[in-house]
């Protein structure tokens, strides 16, 4: 049940960061959304929907793995192969 959850978290913002390379996309190929008033506007909407989509789910992963303390343990590996 909590796997489900969790897919469906990652499931939203993964569809808006694909909206928003969609509307990247039609702005580079001149097809314009009449609820956008300039071309610009529509590049710049989807720019940010496309960047808080992957913040979104990088960093619940991120927290994921904190959580769970897999950063800390692959980064003392490293350490101790000599690896920075």
């Amino acid at each position: 049940m909590i796997r489900i959850i969790a897919v469906s978290l990652l499931f939203i913002p993964g569809v808006i960061a694909a909206l928003g390379i969609k509307l990247m996309r039609d702005t580079l190929f001149d097809e314009f959304h009449p609820i956008f008033l300039h071309t610009s506007l529509q590049f710049t909407a989807g720019l940010f929907m496309c960047a808080g989509g992957i913040a979104f789910i990088v960093g619940f992963i991120v927290h994921r793995d904190r959580k769970r303390q897999n950063l800390a343990k692959q980064n003392s590996m490293n350490e101790k192969d000599g690896e920075i």
